[in-house]
């Protein structure tokens, strides 16, 4: 399978895509602000045709590109239910000052197809299956995207796009509106800690990861696992 990311021009977000292998059709995870010229080389580069975008969470770094990117081929944005109001209204989900950089006007516009996401579910789009894990906590709509990871170049049994739910050495702010410290960790614990050490973590901003390393290293996993402190 072919996994392949870069850095939107603003906030360090990864953007992802995923395909089946090159010449196929693919994914879009978190189109965010200024990608769409080098989304579009690495389209080309592949020979990839665009299926669906989906979407960790409504946090306009994650998706202020996912109208022009699902208009210009006519594909839905997936999306969970619980930050569809950040996809039409994304200073919703933003603090004020940060709305302040955009002068309190956002130049963006909502996708003509959105899909919910569904806790637990599986779907199968661009011959990709999909297992999607309602994790709240950084908003009330995160979400963790569980692809196969056979024959990526980490050829692990699983991938795992995180959004901001899990970083590498870290985890997502919980300070901004939708944001809940008590519901991440509980996601965390939930989500994150059942899966199996050699899963690649694909985080929404930071290089990629792996859940045996965050649950060695991570603070908030090792609060969570009980695991003792290195030093005094």
């Amino acid at each position: 399978m072919l996994v392949t990311g870069f850095e939107a021009e603003a906030f360090g977000t990864n953007c992802y895509v995923l395909a089946a292998g090159p010449g196929e059709q693919c994914l879009i995870v978190d189109p965010g602000i200024g990608v769409l010229d080098r989304l579009d080389e690495v389209v080309a580069q592949h020979r990839l045709h665009p299926a669906a975008v989906l979407l960790t969470h409504g946090h306009l770094d994650h998706t202020f590109s996912v109208a022009p990117v699902c208009g210009a081929r006519g594909i839905t944005a997936y999306l969970h239910p619980a930050d569809r109001e950040m996809l039409a209204d994304p200073a919703k989900g933003i603090s004020i000052d940060l709305a302040a950089l955009f002068g309190g006007r956002l130049p963006y516009s909502e996708p003509e197809d959105v899909a919910e996401l569904t806790d637990g579910s599986t779907m199968t789009i661009a011959g990709i299956e999909i297992t999607v894990d309602h994790a709240p906590g950084h908003t009330g709509g995160s979400v963790l995207f569980r692809v196969p990871g056979a024959g990526t170049s980490w050829d692990a049994d699983q991938v795992c796009l995180s959004g901001d739910v899990l970083f590498a050495g870290s985890i997502g702010r919980t300070d901004l509106p939708g944001g809940d410290t008590a519901t991440m960790m509980a996601s965390l614990r939930d989500k994150i800690l059942p899966l199996a050490d050699d899963t690649v973590v694909l985080p929404g901003h930071g290089p990629a990861t792996t859940i045996g390393r965050e649950r060695a290293s991570n603070p908030y996993l090792r609060e969570l696992t009980g695991a003792p402190r290195r030093g005094l």
